[in-house]
């Protein structure tokens, strides 16, 4: 296991319950079992505030958090420009990531194909959070 990603997922601040949210949604990972619920406050065509619950693995939590993180004080349209690049990154072999996503880099790399469902659980909650 990479240190980093168990540095990246202690980074808590954003794993809260979010009373006063726009838009919530929950996914579940129907492979491994880990449940993720996200809510966000949304104002302005950007997220204001972005909290996260989940049960998962520390790949999971790991991306929740740098996902919160790139998300609070981003525009609605970059966060959906992230969300398009990221769940079709591990379908190409030749992908490269772009410097506005370099804070996903230690995360979305083939190595980690094996773990991509949980990876992307973050990313497919939000999507449905944001499209409700």
């Amino acid at each position: 296991m990479d240190i980093e990603i168990l540095k990246i997922a202690s980074d808590t601040k954003n794993h809260k319950v979010l009373h006063k949210c726009t838009h919530k949604a929950k996914q579940k990972n129907s492979m491994c079992g880990d449940e993720m619920e996200v809510s966000v406050k949304v104002g302005k065509d950007q997220i204001l505030d972005f909290g996260y619950q989940c049960k998962s693995c520390i790949f999971c939590q790991a991306s929740a958090s740098v996902l919160s993180n790139f998300s609070i004080n981003n525009k609605i349209s970059n966060i959906d420009k992230a969300i398009n690049f990221f769940e079709t990154f591990f379908q190409n072999d030749e992908t490269r990531i772009p410097k506005e996503f370099k804070k996903f880099k230690v995360l979305f790399h083939k190595s980690n194909l094996s773990r991509k469902e949980c990876i992307l659980l973050p990313f497919k909650a939000l999507n449905k959070a944001l499209k409700s």
